[in-house]
């Protein structure tokens, strides 16, 4: 890919990126632009992957993601963050500021670039959709360009006044069109040689609440079935160690660093965290239960009022149906989770027709490269 630009001159491109997700994306963009024929500069705030791509980072954010609910105990590190990154744009020539996902943190940085007088891209549109459908009024303020990386998304926003353009799943531009030569038959499986993938997610909140139930699901899986086989993937090598360090007496399996798609390919079923990583299980059809844990009181109290759609996970919201078991939130027992595990891996034509209808629905979201598509919007904004 090569862009061709009307003019050579010297631009300033600020990203800002909370996660090690959105620092994953924005990295991917940066060595997209750097094809083109301006001159960029990127500063921002990010993770390793960006700071590798060539972008001069303020701050490492990545590392320090952290889930709504325990967000409280950083509230002071992301406010003196937020007015450094403000000082950043004021005092700085900068052509084109950047956010990407975590709209708690970046509705902030948006609003700062908008009194800098800054346009703004939003990469990653908030699932207003789906909770705080209230903050469309912010998002149409500081917001001059929403990219979206669910088909649905565009028209939702676009209906409520944002310039909003669905540009593929960035999740998924590494893989090569023609996905339904990744569904399965599932003849010949036998649920003793079952071989499940396991992810616990990426943030570090993620992995507290959810790696210890994890291995006790998967200790009561091989209780069943002891050939069978765990494979778990960590979003790096920190992380790996992380997991590894409070492994659980009897846990045993093998760890993959970031290949979600090449070790899913290679699993029979699926043990994942809700998130954006079910989409990368889905494309390469494989059967999966999704859980995620959340505070039981902050849930009881807010997030089942907030929450507006039927389902949770990003999986079932594009199905429109519970196309996967999803249990969310995820208070206390594993039984129930065991019990569904147990009942999809002995039904081998059920099987066969899930790995089929995820396929079916990932297939929308690869047709177009986020990275490529994004890079283009980037391109005519800075003329």
């Amino acid at each position: 890919m090569h862009f061709v630009a009307s003019q050579a001159r010297r631009c300033r491109v600020f990203f800002s990126a909370a996660e090690a997700s959105a620092d994953a994306h924005c990295a991917d963009l940066i060595s997209a632009l750097r094809q083109a024929t301006y001159n960029i500069e990127f500063f921002g705030v990010g993770g390793p992957k960006m700071a590798a791509a060539g972008c001069k980072l303020l701050e490492d954010t990545a590392g320090k993601a952290v889930m709504i609910y325990k967000a409280f105990s950083r509230v002071g590190y992301y406010y003196g963050l937020i007015k450094r990154i403000s000082r950043f744009l004021k005092s700085n020539k900068v052509d084109l500021v950047i956010v990407c996902d975590s709209p708690s943190f970046n509705f902030h940085i948006a609003k700062a670039a908008k009194k800098a007088g800054i346009k703004t891209l939003f990469y990653v549109a908030p699932q207003l959709w789906a909770w705080a459908g209230w903050r469309i009024g912010k998002l149409r303020k500081y917001c001059d360009k929403l990219c979206c990386i669910l088909p649905f998304e565009e028209n939702w926003f676009r209906q409520r006044g944002i310039d909003a353009v669905f540009v593929g799943n960035p999740l998924l531009d590494g893989l090569s069109s023609g996905l339904s030569r990744h569904r399965r038959s599932y003849k010949s499986f036998q649920p003793k040689n079952l071989r499940m993938a396991i992810m616990p997610g990426s943030r570090a909140a993620e992995i507290d609440s959810l790696w210890e139930p994890m291995q006790q699901i998967a200790l009561a899986v091989k209780h069943k079935w002891t050939e069978a086989r765990f494979v778990t993937v960590a979003v790096d090598h920190e992380r790996a160690q992380v997991l590894k360090a409070k492994e659980l007496a009897g846990f045993d399996g093998e760890y993959t660093i970031g290949l979600v798609s090449a070790t899913c390919k290679d699993a029979d079923f699926a043990l994942v965290a809700s998130g954006s990583a079910t989409l990368q299980v889905a494309a390469v059809g494989c059967p999966m239960v999704i859980m995620y844990q959340s505070s039981r009181v902050l849930w009881h109290l807010v997030g089942r009022w907030l929450v507006k759609t039927r389902y949770l996970s990003l999986v079932n919201i594009l199905a429109g149906k519970e196309l996967v078991p999803e249990f969310m939130p995820y208070f206390t027992s594993i039984d129930p989770i065991v019990q569904s595990i147990e009942r999809l891996v002995q039904e081998g034509d059920s099987l066969a027709q899930i790995s089929g209808e995820l396929v079916q629905l990932a297939e929308p979201l690869a047709e177009k490269k986020s990275r490529q598509e994004v890079a283009k919007i980037i391109m005519q904004m800075l003329e």
